[in-house]
């Protein structure tokens, strides 16, 4: 299985987004077989995409994420693990073992919310009528 994690400065890219490289490991068996670094040229929200799945790809880890990029990765195949922070190394780890769910990588300010599943539904906005926002 091919996992990507964004990079910069050897930490998870805080947005994905604009993310310049990801640090791709191949993992056989539960363990790191081969790592190498690839840089992202495209920024366009299909094209990112389409060059992350050209990538042979499987899992994405990553901080955060727009919706829509989120949306076109999953549509391609790729398991997307957003809003996580930290050194690469660890959480590449944590990840190896089975253990990334915890909220040891979580970014600062997230509840956990989006860690498996973005949440959808009703939108809470302070002063709107009804407490429902329109998007």
């Amino acid at each position: 299985m091919k996992v990507a994690l964004s990079e910069w400065q050897g930490r998870i890219s805080p947005v994905f987004d604009v993310a310049s490289q990801v640090r791709v490991a191949d993992i056989t068996d539960g363990a790191i077989v081969e790592q190498h670094t690839v840089p992202l040229h495209q920024n366009e929200v299909y094209a990112r995409a389409a060059e992350v799945s050209q990538l042979g790809i499987a899992v994405l880890i990553c901080g955060a994420i727009s919706w829509p990029l989120e949306v076109a990765l999953s549509n391609s195949g790729i398991e997307v693990i957003p809003q996580t922070c930290g050194e690469v190394e660890p959480i590449l780890a944590s990840f190896v073992a089975g253990r990334l769910d915890k909220d040891a990588f979580l970014m600062p300010g997230c509840c956990g919310r989006r860690r498996r599943k973005r949440r959808q539904g009703n939108y809470r906005r302070i002063g709107s009528p009804g407490g429902r926002a329109e998007f």
